[in-house]
């Protein structure tokens, strides 16, 4: 069943009084194209400029005073709560107006924003929806507070809080949300604050003064994570366990994700079930001097200025007897090696005779190694022209990947040198 992208059925207004600010303001949800996320816009400013939920406008992460977005001078603050909302309703495109600055604090929870969207109605849109699942275990930790963030790998997303303040008056606690169905018991969780701070939140009369309850403290700051996460730009799946974190954990861990999105986003599709451009037999027309340190088994694309070659690392490999003979892993310099010789095919295709030339390493530049290599991984390598080839010269980046995984890369140049007459 395809998971399509949704947004809401029609526009709806509610009114309430900034925190900080403590001006009265006016926000608006409205339906919003496919593939347009969640745009705020400043409708109190004649040119109602716009600006975006994403990380990579975050105006200062280590602010106590909640999300605050910033464009080219344009301030939008305190939408975590309204974005918490929008992710906890399963919604992927709105246009949120406000005519101020701030968002209204209401009663320092989701609860007005989750009403007046269920009011206005959710429709379900053409466009496919877009997940990153999480594939290996990414974490934050702050050393300074001891608060840290792990996500895990899970076929849905689950948030996990913790909170404990080493309190006598204030238990540890914890909320978990299976989401989408549990959010309604999380929304209306209310902003915490110490007593010190109680005086300035109640000044303008908005946070509600009654006692919280068993959980809420939990349940608030689980909350308050939906909304940063709502600024990677994409749904999640996996489950994330958070302990005593804060606005700056949360940033950072988002960022993280981000990142982890890229690399996701960077990996080229390859279809491995395809017959062969070049088997082995093949190749070894084109690098006859290579055996028996021969490191691609197969050619899948090959074109003027990319090539693709995949390498089975077997228990058989002579370099296992004596790397590391309890714990078999394959060499770096001879990943690198790999790279070089399937970039020697792309070269070496392209002239006359190849088994006549050879290629030499004159550079080896930006060598990274992500992750171990082991028996019975299947190395998948592509390699790409970065410059055209003059005077010999080659300049070529290589990346291999094991399980659609980066596990190690490199920028390699090298000279074409013919070695024998035909």
């Amino acid at each position: 069943m395809i998971d399509k992208q949704k947004t809401i059925a029609k526009k709806i207004s509610l009114q309430g009084v900034g925190l900080y600010t403590e001006k009265n303001v006016t926000i608006t949800f409205k339906p919003a194209p496919e593939n347009s996320g969640f745009l705020f816009v400043r409708t109190d400013i004649e040119e109602k400029p716009s600006i975006k939920a994403h990380l990579s406008l975050l105006f200062n992460e280590t602010t106590d005073r909640g999300i605050i977005l910033e464009k080219n001078g344009l301030k939008i603050c305190t939408s975590e709560h309204v974005l918490a909302a929008l992710m906890g309703m399963d919604l992927d495109n709105v246009i949120i107006e406000l005519d101020n600055m701030e968002f209204p604090i209401m009663d320092g929870s989701s609860k007005y924003f989750v009403e007046a969207i269920e009011k206005a109605g959710l429709i379900e849109q053409n466009a496919e929806r877009g997940y990153y699942s999480i594939k290996e275990i990414i974490s934050h930790a702050d050393s300074k507070t001891g608060g840290e963030i792990i996500a895990t790998p899970s076929k849905k997303l689950e948030i996990v809080s913790l909170v404990d303040f080493d309190s006598k008056f204030i238990n540890m606690q914890n909320a978990v949300l299976k989401y989408p169905d549990q959010f309604k018991k999380i929304a209306n969780s209310r902003t915490f604050c110490f007593l010190y701070e109680k005086e300035n939140l109640k000044k303008n009369g908005n946070i509600s003064r009654s006692s919280s309850s068993s959980n809420e403290i939990a349940k608030h700051n689980l909350l308050e994570i939906m909304g940063y996460l709502t600024l990677i730009g994409v749904k999640l799946k996996g489950k994330i366990i958070a302990y005593n974190t804060d606005s700056h954990i949360n940033t950072q861990f988002a960022r993280k994700l981000i990142q982890n999105i890229q690399t996701q986003k960077d990996i080229p599709k390859f279809d491995l079930t395809k017959k062969p451009i070049l088997d082995i037999r093949n190749i070894m027309k084109i690098l006859p001097h290579k055996p028996p340190f021969l490191l691609v088994d197969k050619i899948m694309e090959l074109t003027e200025d990319c090539v693709i070659g995949v390498k089975n690392v077997t228990m058989n490999e002579s370099f296992f007897m004596g790397h590391f003979p309890k714990e078999p892993i394959m060499p770096g310099v001879l990943q690198i090696e790999s790279i070089a010789q399937v970039g020697g095919i792309l070269v070496l295709n392209q002239v006359k005779n190849p088994e006549y030339y050879s290629t030499y390493f004159l550079k080896i530049d930006k060598v990274k190694f992500k992750k171990k290599v082991i028996p019975g991984d299947l190395l998948v390598f592509q390699v790409d022209l970065l410059e055209p080839i003059r005077r010999g010269i080659v300049h070529m980046q290589g990346k291999g990947y094991v399980n659609n995984q980066l596990v190690v890369e490199a920028e390699v140049m090298a000279k074409i040198v013919k070695i024998q007459e035909s």
